[in-house]
């Protein structure tokens, strides 16, 4: 992989903790006096996980790693609507969101274990 496309691919973990961020204080200035707990819960998952991810300089490899991850953090925030949300809609996109990130993680979790 050149040094072009690694730098590209190692800022992609910014992407997550960006729209998480954005989320967060978008939550924050709409109800200031809710419990933020679920917010909190999802901000700190995301800049746990992005701490496991570990660069190979393979571009497929680390395309599957970084969005297995990707991933895992919507399945975790979907959850987090279900437990804390109030909006039918946004639990039933919640819903949706989890199942199909689910069957994408497995595809990613397949295609590396041939990888090793």
């Amino acid at each position: 992989m050149n040094a072009g496309a690694l730098q590209s691919v190692r800022g992609l973990w910014i992407i997550p903790f960006m729209a998480l961020h954005l989320v967060s204080t978008a939550a924050r200035a709409q109800a200031p006096n809710d419990d933020s707990h679920g917010m909190k819960q999802m901000m700190t998952f995301a800049m746990n996980k992005m701490g496991e991810i570990r660069m190979s300089g393979d571009m497929d490899k680390d395309f599957a790693t970084m969005m297995k991850m990707h991933h895992r953090q919507a399945v975790h925030m979907a959850q987090m609507e279900l437990d804390h949300g109030k909006s039918i809609a946004m639990k039933a996109m919640a819903t949706e969101i989890i199942a199909a990130q689910k069957k994408e993680i497995e595809q990613f979790d397949e295609w590396l274990a041939t990888q090793k």
